[in-house]
């Protein structure tokens, strides 16, 4: 049985955001590594003053490959586990075989998903900067508030954001939309295990699109599975209960590798 767990975090945020989860699983005698995104392993107080500029030209595909060389590192096959676009890239890395199993939290879409209207609202201020596609943007408080986070009290949500949100790159956004670089095998037999959760009130990833993805991924004869959380919102591992979620995701990663 794997010790090993690679934790990937998503777009607008850090490593940071394990916070809670990983001395969790450290606890419990895991090997727990949170590598950062490509131009992104800077403190938070640098990325949200001085974002570096080849940020702006980050693909999901460099975001991959810079994952398969964090696997490739370690000492032995690890549980994957990412949340948002870290979901997305946990489900390419499985993709390519990699892993004994893997966890995608309120995952990015996979190729061949269209993203509901609750989706498209969130996105908007993405899509509505100009040349966002070429451009490292920044969430506002709002958004955050009202799309990422809706869930949590007042106080929180501005520690939250002041704590862990960064600027992103416009482009993945975009090659997410097109679906380039983020196409699966369907039907793919050497895919490690699956296990996707969605948050029930989840707006930047609805819980529908999730389930959408997982049946394109059910299409695999390695086991996929489906849960969701009530009352979740997609910060689901930094709101009241986060426990449940981060514990259910680990008994279930143990429970089945792949031999």
């Amino acid at each position: 049985m794997s010790k090993t767990i690679l934790l990937i975090h998503g777009a607008w945020l850090t490593p940071a955001s394990w916070d809670l989860i990983k001395p969790r699983y450290e606890e419990k005698g895991f090997t727990v590594v949170a590598p950062a995104w490509p131009f992104m392993d800077r403190p938070i107080e640098e990325l949200r003053a001085s974002p570096d500029k080849q940020l702006k030209k980050l693909s999901v595909k460099m975001i991959v490959d810079h994952y398969e060389a964090a696997v490739r590192g370690l000492a032995e096959s690890p549980i994957i586990i990412g949340h948002s676009f870290g979901g997305l890239v946990a489900q390419l890395l499985l993709d390519r075989g990699l892993g004994v199993c893997g966890v995608a939290l309120d995952p990015a879409l996979i190729a061949g998903v269209l993203p509901t209207p609750t989706m498209l609202g969130s996105a908007l201020p993405v899509f509505l900067a100009p040349f966002g596609w070429g451009r490292v943007l920044t969430m506002s408080y709002d958004s955050f508030a009202r799309t990422f986070a809706q869930t949590l009290p007042e106080a929180e949500r501005r520690m939250a954001f002041d704590r862990y949100i960064v600027p992103a790159p416009g482009r993945i956004y975009y090659h997410d939309a097109l679906g380039i670089g983020v196409s699966i095998r369907k039907g793919n037999p050497d895919r490690p295990p699956l296990l996707m959760i969605a948050g029930e009130k989840d707006k930047t990833v609805d819980k529908s699109a999730v389930k959408a993805v997982f049946r394109i991924q059910k299409k695999s004869p390695s086991l996929t599975e489906y849960k969701a959380f009530s009352g979740r919102s997609h910060f689901l591992m930094h709101e009241k209960g986060w426990e449940e979620v981060a514990d259910f995701a680990l008994k279930w990663a143990v429970a089945n590798q792949k031999g």
